[in-house]
Formats: C-alpha cells, structure tokens, sequence
C-alpha cells in the first residue's frame, strides 16, 4: 500500500498525513516553489515537479503529471491544496483511487473563497470534506466530514484556521480507511466497513 501527494502550496495536509505515519512514497507539485516540497525532501521523500505552465493544454499537463505518479504505483493519489482542475481522462484513470479534502461542507460552497462565502451566508456550521475526486468539480462522493461552529465574531483568517485543524485530524483518517480497503461506495453513498469509525466529526471547541 502506498500514496502519492499532490500539492500546490504550503502542504499543511502533507505534514499531518506524514506525521499521521501513512505510507507516503512522492510528493508532486505543480509549483517548483511549493514549500510542501521542502518538507518532503527533509522526510527523504521523492519529489517530482510538473510545471503546469510548460503545457499547452489541460491534457498535455494531466497525461505528464499521471506518468509521474504510475512510476509510484500508488494504492492512492491525495489532492492537498493541488490547486488545478483534473480533465475527465485523468480521474478516470484513478477512479475511486483519488481523492480530495475541501474546505466546506459540500455540497456547499464548492470553488474557492470557501470561508468568505460562508461568512456572507450566515451559516452557523461550517467545515471541511474528504470527498473521491470525480469529473464534476468538487462533486464526488464524500467519505467524511468534520464541522465547526461559526462564530458571532469570526474573521474570515480565524474560520479557516479552525477548519484547517479539522482537516488535519480528517485527512489522514479517511486515507487510511481508503488505503486499508475499508470503503464502499454504494449509490453514490460512501460506507466505512468498520463500525468503530466515524464519518462525521464535531468539533464545538475548535
């Protein structure tokens, strides 16, 4: 069992599924400045990075970025703030074998700008979502979810910091539920075969 990494940014996500001690064997990012890639290299983990910029097309870029990831031949592929939308072609030759986390309770607020959008609707619960990656954006079936309260005073900067925490205790369960063989989908319904686990998280105090 092994998992390749997608990143674009700061790679948060990367150091709790590390930390977390799943079976990690590359991390490949989009941007050669992505300070995820840095960290990885302090784990002497391998590192790849396409540069979406160097491609004329969507699909010359995914049709690199999947050879990269074949020479791992991973059990799974995790998006972690890989900030590019994946061509139909892509996902379905990792269907059911790659995923994404979110950073709302989808299916709300899909796209960027997650928190502001929450803000300006006056929910009183938001969160983040372990969801397969499939053609529609942000739209496949979700594995788990973890909410947090939003709070009368919230700042845009103090809801995602508390979401963010969310993600990293969410992230790296879910992908050992994957890896572990532990998930069915059925009906477009994601069920964990282990009645100890729990899909959904609350975090009042976060």
């Amino acid at each position: 069992m092994s998992l390749v990494v997608l990143i674009s940014g700061r790679g948060s996500n990367l150091q709790a599924i590390v930390q977390a001690g799943l079976p990690v064997v590359a991390v490949i990012s989009n941007r050669a400045d992505a300070a995820g890639l840095e960290y990885a290299r302090k784990r002497g983990l391998a590192t790849t990075v396409v540069p979406h910029k160097d491609f004329a097309t969507r699909e010359a870029f995914d049709e690199a970025l999947a050879r990269e990831i074949d020479r791992h031949a991973p059990r799974a592929v995790a998006n972690a703030g890989f900030m590019r939308i994946l061509t139909p072609g892509f996902v379905a030759r990792y269907a059911v074998r790659i995923v994404n986390i979110h950073p709302s309770l989808l299916p709300a607020f899909p796209g960027l700008d997650t928190h502001a959008r929450a803000l300006a609707a006056g929910v009183k619960l938001h969160g983040c979502t372990v969801h397969f990656v499939t053609a529609d954006l942000d739209g496949g079936p979700i594995i788990a979810q973890a909410a947090v309260p939003v709070l009368a005073d919230d700042t845009v900067a103090a809801l995602a910091a508390r979401v963010l925490r969310q993600e990293h205790v969410l992230y790296p369960r879910a992908l050992a539920w994957l890896l572990g063989g532990k998930l069915v989908i059925l009906d477009g319904r994601v069920r964990v075969e282990d009645p100890d686990e729990k899909q959904f998280l609350f975090a009042p105090d976060a």
